[in-house]
């Protein structure tokens, strides 16, 4: 098959979150299993733009409104990541260094979708599947279906994957000139609490609907940002393929970014190495338990309660383990964590800000991982954890639901709350300290999370099958 992937972030190119971890492992593992995967994403000005050698392969001009504007598609030359990569450059638009966070985002994710389709719209073949990611790309389904210069396209079958439905792309109606002409009838498709709502459009137009785990697809229908009704009206055709991590990039035995690699074999001293390091660098104390959080700090990852969360566990512990935080988002937070140094030296430290050479010695190094997330469509971190030996400590929610099975159940391996409070946190961290007393157990239940199978190969099996029963 030839599948076209089609998103706003791919790892390594450009990353703001989970999406691009994503996007940047699935094609590879749909190409190691022979078939033809290819991504398409915006043309950032990202550093992995200029180190790589690229072509160009398609040049056009389409209207987005009553503005004419020129595109311009290339391909990264030597298929460094597995796949072959695409970029769409619209000047003006998408030569931008960051992802988001423009005035005019809307302008530039419509041109990027209308630009997509222009050029599949100009090939002597069709492609099997055109997979789209998120709301950013999710007016596709749509445009394909009901814009008449692309109706020709309208048989090519269309997956959408939501990997967080609480944000969707809202558009003011006075700016629906910017979809290619389209069918008026079809108005109802795109309407959403009288707003066009991309991912409302593409959720109704796609063929198949996916989210990234099973628990997340049953949350949608309870809590989605508004759209709870038509997840429960679409539940016929939605599926929960849960995410998987990339076991290349993710291996503490080969990992670029550790000094001090390991395996399941040499897990004691792996661990110990690391951890060494990380407090010499932070200033905490190596024979204390070491908690991390790595992630955004916004609401949907209950960040506001870190500060409160972390200082009570030092206080009610009597100091008994560290805290380490990486992490960038609400000004007021990164504010509170920053100012917490002051306060309790010797035990926690935070780096406000993001480091993906930090994060992977982070959990290299940690003995627990705290995600008390409010919403976790499916979580990757708590993945990576595990694959470094590192012990979950999760609210029960989403993707970690499926994958973090508390240790006091028969065959678990981690420690789970159920809600996103102060209280619960603590006594989580509590239950954390406490087994990591009983080194014993605490050893075994390392092993036990390495030994954790959550690479891609099951996961992109999984989408494969989708995409077969979707195919003539």
């Amino acid at each position: 098959m030839e599948i076209i992937h089609v998103s706003a972030e791919c790892y390594p190119v450009a990353k703001a979150g989970g999406l691009g971890d994503v996007v940047g492992a699935l094609p590879k593992y749909q190409t190691a299993a022979g078939h033809v995967s290819k991504v398409v994403l915006p043309m950032y000005r990202t550093k992995f733009l200029y180190e790589h050698q690229w072509d160009v392969v398609h040049k056009s001009s389409a209207y987005l409104a009553n503005t004419w504007f020129d595109y311009t598609i290339i391909k990264e030359r030597t298929n460094v990541l597995g796949f072959d990569l695409y970029l769409v450059d619209i000047h003006g638009l998408l030569d931008r260094e960051k992802v988001y966070g423009y005035d005019d985002d809307v302008e530039r994710f419509m041109s990027f979708q209308i630009a997509v389709v222009d050029w599949i719209a100009s090939w002597k073949h069709h492609p099997d599947i055109i997979h789209v990611h998120d709301h950013h790309t999710a007016l596709i389904p749509f445009m394909v279906k009901y814009c008449y210069q692309y109706q020709h396209l309208a048989g090519v079958p269309t997956v959408l994957t939501i990997h967080n439905a609480q944000y969707q792309g809202w558009i003011d109606w006075g700016h629906s000139d910017y979809i290619p002409h389209w069918d008026g009838w079809r108005w109802g498709m795109l309407d959403w609490n009288n707003m066009i709502n991309p991912l409302a459009a593409g959720i109704r137009s796609c063929w198949k609907l996916t989210t990234v785990s099973w628990s997340y697809l049953q949350e949608m229908r309870l809590e989605s940002n508004g759209l709870e009704a038509l997840f429960e009206y679409e539940k016929g055709k939605s599926v929960g393929i849960l995410n998987g991590i990339d076991d290349k990039v993710w291996d503490p035995a080969a990992d670029k970014y550790l000094d001090h690699h390991f395996n399941i074999d040499s897990l004691a001293t792996g661990k110990k190495a690391n951890k060494d390091f990380l407090c010499q660098e932070f200033g905490l104390d190596p024979n204390k338990p070491l908690f991390i959080f790595i992630g955004r700090l916004v609401g949907e990852k209950a960040a506001e309660l870190l500060p409160r969360a972390i200082g009570d566990s030092l206080f009610y512990i009597n100091q008994r383990m560290n805290w380490l935080v990486l992490g960038s988002g609400e000004t007021h937070i990164e504010w509170d964590l920053g100012n917490m140094r002051h306060f309790w030296p010797g035990v926690y430290n935070a780096k406000i800000g993001y480091n993906e050479k930090l994060s992977h010695q982070m959990y290299a190094g940690a003995d627990f991982l705290l995600m008390p997330s409010r919403v976790e469509p499916c979580g990757l971190n708590q993945m990576y954890a595990m694959r470094y030996g590192t012990i979950p400590v999760v609210r029960r929610t989403g993707g970690l639901r499926d994958t973090v099975k508390d240790f006091g159940e028969p065959g678990g391996y981690g420690i789970c709350f159920n809600q996103a409070s102060i209280g619960d946190i603590t006594q989580a961290v509590y239950r954390g300290v406490e087994l990591y007393q009983d080194q014993r157990t605490f050893d075994a239940l390392r092993r036990q999370v390495m030994e954790l199978n959550f690479s891609w190969d099951i996961s992109a099996e999984q989408y494969l099958d989708l995409y077969k029963s979707l195919v003539p």
